[in-house]
């Protein structure tokens, strides 16, 4: 998603006639049909694609996947959830992936939703789930029932997706009245994205449409209409078109015949590859070589929703919005005030350079997101004197990391073995099997190493080039006057409202040590960088009488990659690699028609570094559709950015430098 994407967004504006039905302002027209929606659907929809029918004949965990254009009040979403479950079997799964230039705003999506009582129970879950949304790739999970919901322009989402569509729903507003989302281009994508005999049905019986879609390879027929259309459409794809990816970010073909799954490490990034393997009816078994789930990077009592984003449209940036989202949501699994809460993060333009990029992020982003604040207001939100404004994001906050972790793990089919630390990895048939010396602790067909640095201690790994950072926080007792900041404030690092009567201070950054244990100058760094967010709450704190040698802290050592992106999917075996790629080191250009050589089974989520609790539980999902051969939950181009191979890439190529 290009970063002009998201500057300009806006959610959809609406006016409602005297029946409580919406109609957009922008579009001048309806979302559904004035007669019946919930019909409507059914005819239009529903009934054309044979979805009754398909999702019966579902087997065991497969996946049906949805492709639509135009999500609007998500009735096609809803009806289709209702369907799927009245009509498939109970290990089956629907992925339904639409996109929307402007979503409705919470409180006209409830309206409008209050108009079809019977699908309150679809209605609830999704009123619940409808947090956080903002431009680019949002995923909502719902048990067996995936929504991705793509916010922007139709034609460069679409672009951007890796998927496989099974039935199109084509329900942009008419075509004389919104042209952008019925182009040959846009046809041309979901020819793409489809496989032979993949389905679709429309509203419209434009002609336009009709030779669109048959220049694209659709076999296109006129239906009888709904109402007072005569006629709508139905078609399938005659033959797909080839499908292309560069072989070292193709997907691996193994496919495991047991769905058994084994994760080492039960951090943030281990806990969320076993939760989204365990949803799509994964055996998963997790290793923890400590006593308890989050005893390292994952262990600090707060941590921060802290985006830190770029102006330019960055692949870190779009990660992090989007896995802010996904966070956000899960969050609402968990006991608020207890566990997380959101109650705003508010970063300071503490310098010139800080505030002119402030400025950027909010001329570049949603300000259902961000919004700059002058610095009234900035003290009016946060309850304590500062000297500057900055920018406010509504929606943020901190999460006690752990209960996120132990939140994870509960559900079905997740084992967590303690005190099982995996030093050595080996195939042995089908399976790997985890080794401590000769014990065999754990073997699966398929392992997920989400250790952060120590992923690079096993011998299949070690070429990944993971850095350690040490960070120190320190934690300053409340008050009775610390009790009046209401938000997270960030500068050069951060301080939370107090959660069980300690507020959280940090963190520092430190590549050159090693010591595991706090010090009494880090603590000391931490209470001066709080001086400088804001001296008042340093005063109310009585910062300045706490003795270093007396303040509670702890350190644990983040993990980073060279490009600061994680390192998410599945793992190639470097000299092979090297061999099958090396005209790559004279010619950069060249892609060898060569399958990547894959360590069948074995895939890596490490690498999160001070972002873990926003890109941790997504890359799980990421990580899950990669073994599973789901849709991508980011735009292709920012799974490849994360992609392991992207290192043995850069090494060949740089070779001819």
């Amino acid at each position: 998603m290009p970063a002009h994407v998201t500057t300009g967004f806006q959610h959809a504006e609406l006016d409602w006639d005297e029946n409580g039905q919406p109609q957009s302002r922008l579009y001048g027209d309806v979302y559904f049909s004035r007669v019946s929606g919930m019909a409507e659907t059914a005819h239009v929809f529903l009934q054309p694609n044979r979805l009754a029918e398909r999702f019966a004949a579902l087997r065991g965990a497969a996946d049906f996947v949805i492709g639509e254009t135009g999500f609007g009040t998500g009735l096609n979403f809803l009806s289709a959830w209702a369907l799927f479950e009245r009509s498939a079997p109970a290990g089956a799964r629907l992925q339904f992936i639409s996109v929307e230039k402007h979503p409705l705003t919470r409180e006209d999506l409830q309206r409008a939703l209050a108009l079809w009582p019977e699908l309150d129970a679809q209605s609830a879950q999704l009123l619940d789930q409808y947090v956080a949304i903002n431009p680019g790739f949002q995923q909502l999970r719902f048990g067996r029932v995936v929504l991705t919901l793509l916010v922007g322009d139709a034609l460069e989402c679409l672009a951007s997706l890796d998927a496989r569509i099974d039935a199109w729903f084509l329900d942009g507003f008419a075509p004389a009245k919104n042209p952008d989302m019925w182009q040959p281009s846009l046809f041309a994508h979901l020819a793409r994205l489809s496989a032979s005999g993949t389905t679709l049905a429309t509203f419209t019986s434009a002609g336009s449409v009709r030779r669109g879609l048959t220049d694209a390879g659709f076999e296109i027929k006129r239906i009888p209409g709904f109402g007072d259309k005569w006629e709508s459409l139905q078609g399938r794809l005659l033959r797909a078109p080839e499908a292309f990816a560069m072989p070292w970010y193709a997907r691996p073909a193994h496919r495991p015949t047991q769905r058994k799954a084994l994760v080492i490490g039960a951090g943030l990034a281990g806990c969320a590859s076993a939760a989204s393997l365990a949803a799509r009816g994964w055996q998963v078994t997790v290793l923890e070589r400590h006593g308890d789930v989050a005893q390292e990077g994952s262990g600090n009592p707060q941590g921060v929703l802290y985006l830190k984003l770029s102006a330019h449209g960055t692949a870190l940036s779009q990660l992090v919005v989007s896995g802010f989202g996904y966070t956000r949501r899960l969050l609402q699994n968990l006991q608020r005030g207890r566990d997380w809460d959101a109650c705003g993060v508010l970063q300071i333009a503490f310098d010139d350079k800080e505030s002119t990029r402030q400025m950027a992020l909010a001329d570049a982003f949603s300000p259902s997101l961000l919004r700059a604040v002058k610095r009234q207001e900035a003290e009016q939100l946060a309850g304590v004197t500062l000297d500057d404004g900055g920018l406010f994001y509504p929606d943020a906050g901190w999460v006690h990391p752990p209960a996120l972790c132990r939140w994870m793990l509960e559900g079905p089919g997740i084992e967590l073995l303690r005190h099982r630390q995996a030093l050595e990895l080996r195939r042995v048939g089908d399976c790997w099997q985890a080794l401590n010396g000769t014990r065999v602790l754990a073997e699966a067909p398929v392992v997920v190493l989400a250790g952060a640095a120590d992923v690079a201690n096993f011998s299949h790994s070690a070429w990944l080039p993971l850095k350690r950072i040490r960070g120190q926080i320190s934690g300053l007792p409340a008050t009775e006057r610390s009790g009046a900041l209401r938000t997270v404030l960030c500068a050069k690092g951060y301080v939370a409202p107090s959660r069980d009567g300690l507020h959280t201070l940090g963190a520092s950054f430190n590549f050159a040590d090693g010591d595991p244990s706090p010090s009494a100058a880090e603590h000391q760094a931490n209470l001066d960088m709080l001086m400088e967010i804001s001296a008042d709450l340093f005063q109310r704190l009585q910062a300045g009488a706490r003795s270093t040698d007396q303040l509670q802290g702890r350190v644990a050592f983040r993990c980073t990659s060279p490009d600061y992106l994680p390192i998410v999917g599945p793992l190639a075996d470097a000299v092979p690699f090297a061999e099958a790629y090396a005209v790559l080191g004279k010619d950069a250009r060249q892609v060898p028609d060569t399958p990547c050589p894959w360590l069948d089974g074995l895939y890596v989520n490490t690498a999160h570094g001070s972002r873990g609790v926003i890109t941790a539980p997504l890359c799980g999902e990421l990580l899950a559709a990669w073994i599973d051969g789901e849709p991508l939950p980011v735009p292709r181009a920012i799974a490849e950015a994360c992609h392991p191979n992207r290192f043995l890439l850069r090494k060949i190529i740089r070779r001819a430098d």
